[in-house]
């Protein structure tokens, strides 16, 4: 079996990432199959924590006559949606979880505490970080960035749509070339979007790389930890 060359990771889904096709919502299929990729890594003995946006539900900036403030702690909400799918899901096949939340929430989950997160991944429990940093303004990438330095994770591993960083938007660009690795102070220059800046500044201060890479792809995860060559590395 393959060994994973990192001990402790974060991992960054983004909501849509779990609608599939149907574009919202949550779809049980592409659930199901970003579980079984976390159980394969947590398999190798990787202790997991995981950040889950919410824009499957709702994503702050689509209010655009609503206070931000509001709209933000709407998107804080919805990630909790999003974490209890996923932590009911794992536990459906034995894994033990918590879901912890940045925002009070105590009748579904934890407070966020960090030694408490610190003793779960000690214990070998998956621990799920909901409602972002609790504070508007912020993304949930940032809050990935964050999570990460606290609890010293090894790495940042961007699960996303597309199988890494482009130097323009494929989408709009087919002449777009993939980055096989780019430094934190490059990416920031040449405005890349697949992170926003306030969290690759906190992986860059805390030298914490990070990993953008394709979830769909077969095996993704598990490829990512174990050191394949997959997606785009940020690092100095």
């Amino acid at each position: 079996m393959s060994q994973s060359v990192y001990k402790r990771v974060i991992i960054k889904l983004s909501g849509e990432a779990l609608a599939g096709d149907k574009g919202n919502g949550i779809d049980e299929k592409t659930l199901g199959a970003v579980i079984d990729q976390i159980i394969q890594v947590r398999n190798l003995g990787v202790q997991i924590g995981i950040i889950v946006g919410g824009g499957n539900f709702w994503r702050g900036r689509q209010g655009t006559e609503m206070d931000r403030s509001t709209a933000d702690h709407m998107g804080m909400l919805a990630t909790v949606i999003n974490a209890l799918a996923i932590q009911d899901a794992l536990e459906r096949k034995g894994v033990q979880t918590r879901v912890q939340t940045a925002l009070t929430i105590t009748r579904v989950a934890e407070p966020y505490i960090l030694r408490k997160a610190l003793s779960h991944l000690n214990k070998g429990r998956v621990v799920i970080f909901a409602c972002g940093t609790g504070n508007p303004y912020f993304t949930t990438d940032t809050a990935a960035a964050l999570r990460a330095a606290e609890i010293n994770a090894d790495v940042l591993l961007l699960a996303k749509n597309v199988d890494g960083i482009y130097d323009s938007d494929p989408k709009l660009n087919p002449a777009a070339k993939k980055l096989e690795s780019v430094t934190y102070k490059d990416y920031i220059a040449q405005g890349l979007r697949a992170m926003d800046t306030t969290a690759i500044t906190i992986c860059m201060e805390n030298k914490i790389p990070v990993l953008a890479f394709g979830l769909f792809e077969k095996d993704a995860l598990l490829r990512a930890v174990t050191g394949e060559k997959i997606g785009t590395l940020i690092k100095n």
